[in-house]
């Protein structure tokens, strides 16, 4: 049971900036403004390019990737390069305890935000870095987006079909390596509140989609079995696959001989529990096209919600291919509010963002902060670090801010 009413924010003395830009980072400081932190995220004096992608209008506009990015956050602009910046950059510095920027290394010293010169303002900051392929190898100065990671570690060579290696719709190496990173920035907290000393956290694309696709790559070191793509299928399990049934699509997940077993018994086809092709996960696998073809032509005999009721009953793990409306409309996801409806400025209707998708029964889940208008909050961030306002003026008229 998970607990509401709780108003305990577990990094509620945590500051951190963030510099991020796309996901991997502004999604690395969304998760820590969701456990409480103060997220300050600072942008380029017109926008940051991840602002505008997804409008959610026809004329542009703030986009759907922002809404997500950056829910409980403050916004300020700064030109962190243009001269009469670098007081700005320290006090921000000193009054920090994150520093969030996916960002080549020459970036980050040329805005005086690398290790190097924070650690002098602030020993204690910790700064948390991502890039495509990390530092120290032949690919480090590279750059590269989500795509790459899944074409790099054979991700997308294993999905699809032999004829065309196919990636994922959702960049789940971004979220993944701003989730990890988001772990790495609390162990580094929890690490600084013992020494009193800061440290880097470093994320990489490229590692994340190894770590995603290590047990495929130890399969492969070991076996050398040079596995190809077999569509929805799996090659260590059966029926594993994406069936059509008289109004849509259903996937059927069917792993160890229980499952395999109550499958069986559920479309009669008890012949198979005694047939030696069947008779582990990897020969299940292996034959794997002749379960799915009897699982396709069962499934074909009833509506969606006919054949998952059916599943559901046998305790056999199934669930609908949605479409994004229907993921919206799912009386699972409504009944469990997993999304907060936001309004933001000039934006029509509200959107539905998702905070932290993990419960903790002592603390408030809540999204308090809608993502912030363009430099919204940057005269109040100067105010606090005890700029005055002719300072700010002039600031302002050096396009500083």
């Amino acid at each position: 049971m998970f607990y509401k009413g709780f108003e305990l924010k577990i990094l509620k003395n945590i500051r951190v900036l963030d510099f991020g830009r796309y996901i991997a980072g502004p999604y690395c400081g969304a998760l820590l403004g969701d456990l409480g932190a103060e997220v300050i995220r600072i942008e380029r004096l017109e926008g940051s390019e991840d602002r505008f992608i997804h409008p959610l209008k026809d004329e542009g506009g703030e986009g759907a990737m922002f809404m997500q990015m950056n829910r409980n956050k403050k916004g300020m602009t700064l030109n962190p390069t243009k001269e009469g910046s670098a007081t700005i950059v320290e006090k921000l510095i000193k009054s920090a305890d994150v520093v969030i920027a996916n960002l080549p290394p020459q970036t980050l010293k040329r805005m005086g935000i690398d290790y190097e010169t924070i650690s002098k303002y602030n020993p204690g900051i910790i700064l948390t870095t991502v890039s495509a392929f990390g530092a120290g190898g032949p690919y480090s100065e590279r750059v590269g987006f989500d795509g790459v990671g899944q074409a790099m570690s054979g991700a997308a060579y294993l999905t699809g079909n032999e004829s065309e290696p196919v990636k994922a719709y959702s960049p789940y190496i971004d979220y993944g390596t701003a989730s990890l990173t988001a772990m790495g920035t609390l162990a580094a907290i929890i690490e600084r509140n013992q020494t009193g000393k800061g440290q880097i956290v470093e994320g990489a694309l490229f590692a994340t989609s190894l770590a995603f696709m290590n047990t495929h790559l130890i399969e492969q070191s070991i076996t050398k079995k040079n596995r190809k793509a077999i569509g929805n299928r799996s090659p260590y399990a059966g029926p594993v696959d994406m069936v059509e049934t008289k109004d849509g699509w259903i996937v059927v997940q069917v792993l160890g001989d229980t499952l395999f077993k109550r499958w069986a018994n559920l479309i009669g086809a008890e012949d198979l529990l005694n047939d030696d092709r069947f008779s582990t996960d990897i020969n299940r696998g292996v034959n794997g096209e002749i379960l799915s073809k009897k699982t396709s032509d069962w499934a074909s005999q009833y509506t969606n919600e006919e054949a998952l009721n059916l599943l559901a009953n046998a305790n056999v793990p199934a669930g609908p291919v949605n479409d994004l409306q229907d993921a919206l409309d799912d009386p699972h996801v409504k009944a469990m509010n997993f999304f907060q409806d936001l309004e933001y400025p000039g934006i029509p209707g509200k959107s539905p963002v998702m905070g932290l998708p993990v419960k903790l029964s002592n603390s408030d889940n809540t999204i308090e902060r809608r993502p912030p208008i363009l430099g919204e909050h940057t005269e109040e961030i100067l105010i606090d670090l005890g700029f005055t306002n002719d300072e700010i003026d002039e600031f302002k008229e050096k396009r500083i801010i």
